[in-house]
């Protein structure tokens, strides 16, 4: 099996060379096409050259989002241990959705979703399904809470469907993240449906406006509320949205891709009060649990309900107790790679400790960046930094929302060519603002140094520069 030494050798030595080298691609999109253009091949090669072939090619078109500068958006490091349980999920090849077709599978990936409940101190009886993400997440999620919304009004829309169905009224934040959005397409509520409620500075949905909304509606309804706004880091006020939901019999589903960790650390724990009292919840692992992509969990605390709307039965398949959790009724496919493996890995990798230490020194070094910018005459903090998002503004008052908006764009392709560090842009509240997420589990107090001061340089750079570059006259 030499080819997997080679792929284990090309791996170890991109890992370790990763923290040395630029924060960006060498090569973007266009050169990687043309690199990889090529006829099929008539004939084929040996193996091991094949994955040489690969990486020799691929490598320059990398985004090096396991570096630890790096804050592009929302995403986790990879950890190598929870790399290396995904090789073995692989090498493995076991389908995970059966208990008779892969004991170890569905063994593992039981034992992984109580440690998350118990790490998360969420309801124990709560089910559990492995999913690709949030996106995937909110949809099992949500479908489970369709159905049950649907019973308690006479109607089984998993078997009967939604033609003539009870109108379900959908309450989102107005600064809902997009991939609830779109989980609430795929499941037929449509965007234009949804009833927005209004939120603070911060994007915190704001409990008054909600209750004024459900006052307004009758028949089944269903509230979304989110932990971790993705600009600001922001938690909507929990315990106030499951007192208005249980007023109203709804169903109060929480997005939390990254937010729901701040549970795991004691003095960051008050950010969720009242969360665990929500129906469903969504987090991902390929964020903070460090657990390579293709890993979220949608977790819901009626069982059934998620049974019922993921369950996936036929006379070839072999019969499965509900009450020894099919993974096959938890999640919107029957064909998975046993995504347990990474996520149990990862805990007992680190711990209930090492899991509180990341968030936490995570959390600190985001204050420790938008304490050390905000010294900066003309960088602006823009948000109050309760986890681990930083957005930053660039230019004055005096200057128009445009001509912030092309300094802040010129500091960030600055910083992204010269390669230190990894940033992002984002649209928040009028502004343009970078946004610096701090979640890499190899991140240090020197990494924190040579970002601010690779901002700094950047900055002082724009404005020594800025007729030319941003046509702000300063």
């Amino acid at each position: 099996m030499d080819v997997f030494e080679t792929a284990c050798q090309r791996a170890v030595a991109y890992r370790s060379e990763v923290a040395n080298h630029p924060v960006k691609p060498q090569l973007d999109y266009h050169q990687m096409r043309a690199r990889f253009a090529e006829p099929l091949p008539e004939t084929g090669i040996p193996d091991c050259a094949v994955i040489n072939e690969l990486a020799d090619r691929g490598e320059a078109g990398l985004m090096p989002i396991t570096h630890p500068r790096f804050f592009g958006w929302v995403m986790g490091a990879s950890a190598p241990v929870s790399v290396a349980a995904d090789w073995l999920a692989a090498a493995w090849g076991q389908n995970a959705a059966m208990h008779s077709a892969t004991p170890t599978a569905a063994a593992v990936e039981e034992t992984a979703a109580g440690w998350l409940l118990e790490v998360l101190d969420l309801p124990r009886e709560a089910a559990v399904g492995f999913v690709t993400g949030a996106t995937a997440g909110s949809f099992a999620a949500l479908a489970a809470a369709r159905g049950a919304l649907l019973r308690r009004s006479g109607w089984d829309c998993e078997a009967d469907g939604l033609f003539g169905a009870p109108e379900v009224h959908v309450f989102i934040s107005d600064d809902l993240h997009a991939s609830v959005l779109s989980a609430l397409r795929y499941l037929g509520f449509g965007e234009r449906r949804v009833i927005r409620v209004d939120t603070d500075s911060e994007g915190r949905m704001l409990a008054d406006d909600l209750a004024r909304h459900c006052a307004g509606c009758d028949g089944p309804k269903l509230i979304i509320a989110q932990a971790g706004q993705i600009n600001t880091g922001a938690f909507d006020p929990f315990a106030r949205l499951a007192d208005i939901a249980h007023e109203n019999d709804a169903w109060l589903h929480v997005d939390a891709a990254f937010g729901l960790w701040a549970r795991a650390v004691p003095e960051l724990r008050s950010l969720t009060e009242g969360i665990e009292r929500a129906d469903s919840w969504v987090v991902d692992g390929h964020k903070w649990l460090q657990v390579p992509f293709d890993s979220g969990y949608a977790i819901v605390r009626d069982a059934d309900a998620l049974q019922r709307s993921m369950a996936i039965c036929a006379s070839y398949l072999p019969p499965q107790g509900v009450s020894d959790r099919p993974p096959s009724y938890l999640v919107p496919e029957l064909s998975r790679k046993a995504r347990g493996l990474p996520t149990w890995a990862a805990l007992k990798s680190l711990g209930r400790s090492g899991v509180t230490a990341m968030v936490r020194q995570h959390c600190g070094l985001a204050r420790q960046i938008a304490a050390d910018l905000a010294q900066v005459p003309g960088i602006s903090v823009m948000n109050d930094v309760v986890l681990n998002q930083v957005i930053l503004r660039f230019g004055d008052d005096t200057d128009s929302a445009e001509q912030r908006k092309a300094l802040a764009t010129a500091v960030m392709d600055r910083v992204v060519a010269d390669g230190t560090i990894f940033v992002a842009g984002a649209a928040w509240r009028g502004e343009w603002v970078m946004r610096i997420s701090v979640i890499s589990g190899a991140i240090s107090d020197e990494d924190v140094a040579i970002t601010t001061g690779a901002i700094r340089a950047a900055w002082t750079h724009v404005l020594g520069n800025a007729p030319s570059e941003t046509a702000v006259s300063r």
